[in-house]
């Protein structure tokens, strides 16, 4: 059970956070199939509560920079995807926010399968209200994750390695499989 190359859990183990961009922009086809993977996340009740904003324009981008002391990744991202929770589609926030969680991370793969990269900016969350008043989003729309996109700059290292926790610390039972 090693044949990884083509699989899902090989796309899992060479996706990374890439936090610089070329200037490149990213093609509207890109996108638009980068929000179908979100789109098709589970959701509780399937009531998809993400919603999202598309943002290409650089001085919004700029704008944004400065509500995270990240704000380098977003200089240099072509585009970004605010992810929202639409309060009034909500039953569960609890819930709600895991389903946006699988949305995101369907989106990030579905990012790294495009050849392109992306960094997932929570941080931003400090200035939740300054970002959606300036987005101009409706009310009942509760920020929860920014994404950067773009093509990864050349030398950034999409596929690098990455530390991972021994699976004997994540099990907490004996499991005859974990060594």
């Amino acid at each position: 059970m090693n044949q990884r190359d083509g699989s899902i859990l090989d796309v899992i183990l060479k996706r990374r956070s890439i936090r610089e961009f070329e200037s490149k922009s990213v093609p509207r086809e890109a996108l638009a199939n980068i929000l179908e993977a979100g789109r098709w996340a589970p959701s509780g009740l399937n009531n998809q509560p993400w919603r999202f904003v598309i943002i290409e324009d650089e001085q919004m981008l700029y704008k944004l920079a400065y509500l995270t002391k990240y704000s380098s990744i977003l200089l240099l991202a072509p585009t970004a995807i605010a992810v929202f929770l639409e309060k009034e589609a909500s039953y569960s926030r609890d819930k709600d926010i895991l389903a946006i969680g699988a949305c995101i991370q369907n989106m990030l793969l579905q990012t790294h399968s495009l050849g392109l990269g992306a960094c997932w900016m929570g941080e931003i969350l400090n200035k939740a209200d300054e970002v959606e008043a300036l987005l101009e989003v409706p009310d009942s729309y509760e920020l929860l994750a920014i994404l950067a996109i773009g093509y990864p700059k050349r030398g950034e290292k999409q596929e690098a390695g990455s530390d991972r926790k021994d699976m004997k610390e994540l099990v907490f039972a004996n499991w005859p499989l974990i060594k």
